[in-house]
């Protein structure tokens, strides 16, 4: 899809799969009638390996790349990851905020010239069900069979959000109401709410 279209797309869906050896991300348009539309982004990462870069391939066959992220620092639960084009680009930046994901997950986005959004989960109760949860031996090595969304909050507006939308299978929908904000930095952030955070 042209960068131009792309920008204007509001809305996108998220499916992972998860095989023995690859975690695949499919990334779609909306149709206009809430379902998954025409693939915009694909990224494919094999399993038990460190997450520091994610190329994010326009579609399956791999050959043109839509955007990468990498992070600054290497094995840093803190570090920040740059977002960029295929050419080296800066597109922007986002990063996990450590003291306060210790209670619920928050994230913030950085798109150059714009105040800051920030990523929260919506539910402080859920985010600290999901904590009990993962803590509980052999329960916690289960997938987390509640959904969990969260909200993008530019000071106290939402302009945006990304809910869960199966308990069981890995598919997202992302909503984006600021049109300024570029996409390809909001796909990287959905993709790492994912791949990241190991869900």
């Amino acid at each position: 899809m042209d960068i131009n279209l792309l920008q204007r797309q509001q809305q996108f869906h998220m499916h992972q799969k998860v095989t023995m050896m690859v975690n695949r991300y499919q990334l779609f348009a909306d149709d206009g009638n809430g379902g998954p539309g025409e693939l915009v982004g694909f990224a494919e990462q094999k399993r038990m390996t460190f997450k520091e870069q994610v190329t994010v391939y326009t579609d399956e066959d791999k050959r043109d790349v839509l955007f990468s992220f990498k992070a600054r620092k290497a094995i840093d639960l803190a570090s920040a990851y740059d977002v960029t084009t295929p050419d080296g680009q800066a597109v922007g930046v986002f990063g996990k905020k450590f003291g306060k994901s210790l209670l619920r997950s928050t994230w913030q986005l950085d798109n150059p010239g714009q105040e800051p959004v920030t990523i929260q989960e919506r539910s402080m109760a859920l985010a600290l069900f999901r904590r009990i949860w993962d803590s509980i031996p052999v329960v916690g090595d289960f997938p987390f069979i509640f959904k969990y969304h969260f909200d993008f909050l530019r000071g106290e507006q939402k302009v945006g959000f990304f809910e869960k939308k199966t308990r069981l299978r890995d598919h997202y929908l992302l909503r984006i109401d600021d049109p300024s904000l570029d996409r390809r930095l909001v796909l990287a952030q959905a993709i790492a709410l994912d791949a990241l955070q190991a869900r």
